[in-house]
This record gives C-alpha cells, sequence and structure tokens, in this order.
C-alpha cells in the first residue's frame, strides 16, 4: 500500500488555517494519530486537544495566520517540509521548515518545526 505523506501533510497544514474549530479538528482527525506529539521553539503539546489549543492560541497572537508549504520531501515514513508563514492579509511574516513522522496508518505521529524566534 503507498501512503501519500504530502496529501497527509497537506491536510495538517490545513488545521492551522481553518477558520473554526471544528474544521480545524475534522483535519486532524484526518490527518494526524489521537496521541501525536507537536513540538516548535515555544510550544510543545501531545494529542488532538493539545495541538488544538496550541492551534487556537496562534490564531490568538496572528489572526488569519496560515503556512504554505513551498518544498516538501518524504521517504520512510519520514518528511521535511520548508514552509511561509502569512497573515491575513497574505503578507508574508516568516518562514521555517518542519519534520513529520508517519505511523502505519499513514497519519503523523511527530511533527517539530524549525523557525527563528522573534528578537
Amino acid at each position: 500500500m503507498s501512503i501519500d505523506h504530502r496529501t497527509t501533510w497537506d491536510i495538517y497544514a490545513s488545521a492551522w488555517k481553518a477558520a473554526t474549530t471544528d474544521d480545524k479538528a475534522v483535519a486532524l482527525r484526518t490527518s494526524v494519530a489521537p496521541d501525536a506529539i507537536y513540538r516548535d521553539p515555544l510550544t510543545e503539546a501531545r494529542g488532538h486537544a493539545a495541538l488544538l489549543a496550541a492551534m487556537l492560541a496562534f490564531h490568538q497572537g496572528v489572526p488569519g495566520g496560515h503556512f504554505v508549504t513551498t518544498q516538501f520531501q518524504a521517504h520512510h515514513d519520514r518528511s521535511i517540509a520548508h514552509w511561509t508563514m502569512h497573515d491575513a492579509h497574505n503578507a508574508l511574516i516568516g518562514n521555517g521548515t518542519s519534520y513529520g513522522e508517519y505511523g502505519p496508518d499513514g497519519r503523523l505521529v511527530a511533527m517539530t518545526g524549525f523557525y527563528a524566534l522573534p528578537t
């Protein structure tokens, strides 16, 4: 069975952009294992509820903020995604790289984001 990690990644990334909590939750259930762990320089979240809370906090700080994957590579159930972060008006406000690990069902089990912290 061939698993399309890019599609999984795109669904996961869409959760960060989704306007409603329900839409975020649906995208997470589809693309992320229930006990997955998310890490970035400011956050660590385990499971859907904690990740959803992190996404909602992100949107409080960056209303309309979202990510655009600019490059994606995957092999052996691992991926690297380079991305840009945009505000609600689609202005570029940052960039970074994320590393993903995928479980046997193709959903993400770990996501780690790397980006420069604001000074």
